[in-house]
């Protein structure tokens, strides 16, 4: 008999001193069975590696943003001119300067109290705001303060945006003045090549001859310029002093210097209509936003 066999017959493993039992091994040093890897069919389990979190260095100086600087795409984005990826496309060709020099570099930043020009005209990083009021007697058409009672005391509570009237209307004139902040929009109804019609109704002292009528149809010659009108016609179902006068991108005094002109008094001059826009639903002295159609039409018209 081998030195390495029981009285039973049975050999002993010459590994590690294990003893193999069906499918389940068991330690010389315990009596706990331990599962084998290989188990029937069942698959094998692929132990996961835990995902190490990048470690934060919390000495590290904290980068914060500068709440008065911004980018100079994001500025240009805000002002609605366009978005900002045209803006770094009009940026890079040198149509942007800020504080009179042109910038191409991408990322600038800027100040609010800097000064932003597109093409030339300036750019203000604000929601752009539209607003009609029907003006009444009484209030300057300005926005410079000292000038007692003026539209802008009429329009204060419309909210933090800058606004302008376009346009003026003297103190004893009456009817629409629009309000924005868009330099796009106030461009083109100042500008002599484009503009936007206005409707005025005109009340004079006497009645104004037919003659007299078609001489301001045709143009006027006065301190030594053309002034001329897009239509004019009496109104219909009311006096011959009665008037109704449509031009662009004339102001109330030029209005009054016509009829001066020709020997008439203005007792009411009132605007009635800006393009599209008219006094319906809006009491004098009260004021409205535009709706995006209606600035989309104004847009399209000048």
């Amino acid at each position: 008999m081998s030195r390495h066999q029981g009285s039973s017959g049975k050999g002993k493993s010459s590994g590690r001193g294990q003893l193999a039992k069906g499918n389940k091994s068991f330690s010389r040093g315990g009596d706990r069975p331990k599962e084998s890897y290989s188990r029937g069919n069942a698959p094998m389990r692929k132990r996961q590696t835990p995902i190490e979190k990048p470690k934060t260095d919390n000495n590290a100086p904290s980068i914060k943003s500068n709440p008065d600087e911004m980018r100079l795409n994001k500025y240009i984005a805000n002002s609605g001119l366009c978005s900002r990826r045209e803006a770094d496309m009009h940026i890079a060709i040198g149509s942007v300067t800020v504080n009179g020099t042109v910038v191409t570099e991408m990322g600038y930043k800027v100040k609010k109290t800097d000064e932003v020009k597109f093409d030339g005209s300036k750019v203000t990083p604000e929601k752009k705001m539209y607003v009609l009021l029907n003006k009444p007697k009484g209030y300057a058409t300005t926005a410079s303060e000292g000038k007692g009672r003026t539209v802008m005391d009429l329009v204060a509570n419309v909210g933090s945006t800058s606004i302008r009237p376009i346009g003026r209307l003297g103190r004893g004139s009456l009817g629409l003045i629009l309000f924005t902040n868009d330099e796009a929009i106030v461009k083109k109804f100042t500008s002599s090549k484009t503009g936007v019609p206005r409707l005025f109704h005109i009340e004079l002292e006497t009645n104004l001859k037919l003659g007299d009528l078609k001489k301001i149809q045709a143009g006027l010659y006065i301190d030594d310029k053309t002034v001329s009108v897009d239509e004019i016609s009496y109104v219909e179902g009311k006096d011959k002093n009665q008037i109704g006068l449509k031009l662009r991108n004339i102001g109330n005094s030029t209005i009054r210097s016509i009829f001066e002109h020709l020997g008439y008094e203005i007792v009411t001059l009132d605007c009635v209509a800006i393009g599209e826009l008219t006094k319906k639903d809006l009491p004098r002295g009260r004021w409205r936003h535009l709706s995006q159609q209606e600035v989309n039409n104004l847009k399209m018209l000048a």
